[in-house]
């Protein structure tokens, strides 16, 4: 993939072609609203709050393993390749990116699997539908409205995020319309980075090994060529340039693939909406191949014993957490309390547990329930 930068396509979201924000602000003259929605995001409380959350191995294991944080700086990294290529907004998809994890819940899906069974009869969760209440709602740093007043383009992206786990689909703006091209582009991203990501934790955890993966036929592809050179290396010294060519073999595919689909009429933003079809994707020949590696980190990594056990007690204490502050809600810091009169008691406790790092669920789960020190 060739990293200088061609101009834009036409279809590719601008400050011109932009539907602008729900609160009107003056901005300096010629500021770019992208950057400014992307300096907001990297302020916020939510996203500094990402460092701590469980990718899929719980964040106090191993310093090496990805947190919510590290997988999205690297979806963000493969949506600003991506958008080179296809000639549309790096910053654009870069900022939905960085934005689309701020409402996951500490510990992961396993997190998110506990909160969805407390809320599913009052209104539900899920983690893209809880970014948007962070950036329209939760964060409000600014006093003349709630939220960090994002451009309708990244909350629509966000509304219609959809991926193997995740399915907003709640959202007003979750229309039955695509997403701009640079949201599309951050759904596969996210889908690319976790299967790769993935597969190096699993490896650094030891849940997996090279003769196992050999039955996967993206996997042994990738690994020709360092094997072949390194035959009598361990697979830690060369699983890097494996899967960095597993990255490029995906990327490579997204790119020849989605420049035939949008080269069938595609010349405004407004006609990505409505084209009828997804213009970012996978080749129906590589997603039959993503999808065999896809159902072997199932197989063999995510339903591995010692992950199951993790996600087990994962759900037994956001459980405990959420089914104390119903029982007791000024257990709830007073800001909370506030809102249960407009927002309802299980929405209001969803919010703060669901902003919770993994450290201070533990470390309030132990205040909750432990006994008193003696004196």
């Amino acid at each position: 993939m060739s990293a200088s930068q061609p101009s834009l396509k036409p279809y590719a979201t601008t400050a011109a072609n932009s539907r602008g924000r729900e609160h009107a602000e003056s901005f300096p003259r010629n500021a770019d609203p992208f950057a400014i929605d992307r300096q907001r995001v990297l302020h916020s409380a939510a996203f500094r709050r990402l460092e701590r959350k469980t990718q899929v191995f719980v964040t106090s294991e191993h310093d090496h393993f990805r947190t919510r944080l590290t997988h999205t700086l690297e979806v963000a990294s493969i949506a600003r390749r991506l958008c080179t290529a296809l000639q549309v907004n790096g910053r654009v998809g870069e900022l939905i990116a960085l934005t689309h994890d701020l409402g996951h819940p500490p510990f992961g899906h396993a997190g998110e699997k506990a909160l969805a069974q407390l809320m599913a009869d009052h209104g539900g969760f899920e983690h893209n539908s809880q970014s948007l209440r962070v950036i329209e709602y939760l964060e409000h740093p600014y006093p003349p409205f709630r939220g960090l007043n994002a451009s309708y383009e990244v909350r629509e992206s966000l509304a219609k995020h959809c991926t193997l786990y995740d399915q907003p689909g709640r959202h007003p703006l979750a229309d039955g319309t695509h997403a701009p091209i640079e949201g599309q582009i951050a759904n596969l991203a996210d889908r690319l980075a976790y299967d790769c990501h993935d597969l190096e934790d699993a490896l650094g955890a030891e849940l997996i090994d090279e003769d196992r993966l050999a039955t996967v036929a993206l996997w042994a592809e990738a690994a020709t060529g360092p094997r072949h050179h390194y035959p009598d290396l361990p697979l830690a010294a060369i699983r890097r340039p494996i899967l960095d060519n597993l990255e490029e073999t995906m990327l490579d595919d997204i790119v020849a693939y989605s420049r035939r689909q949008i080269a069938s009429g595609i010349k405004t933003l407004d006609e990505v909406r409505t084209c009828g079809r997804l213009l970012v994707d996978f080749s129906p020949a590589m997603e039959s191949r993503v999808a065999e590696l896809e159902a072997f980190l199932k197989e063999h990594v995510y339903r591995h014993p010692r992950l199951v056990r993790m996600d087990h007690k994962a759900k037994r204490l956001v459980h405990a957490l959420f089914e104390a502050y119903l029982a007791e809600p000024k257990l709830l810091p007073p800001r909370f309390v506030d809102r249960i009169a407009e927002s309802g008691a299980h929405r209001v406790i969803c919010d703060y547990v669901g902003g919770m790092t993994d450290r201070f669920a533990q470390h309030e789960h132990k205040r909750l329930f432990e006994p008193f020190e003696p004196a």
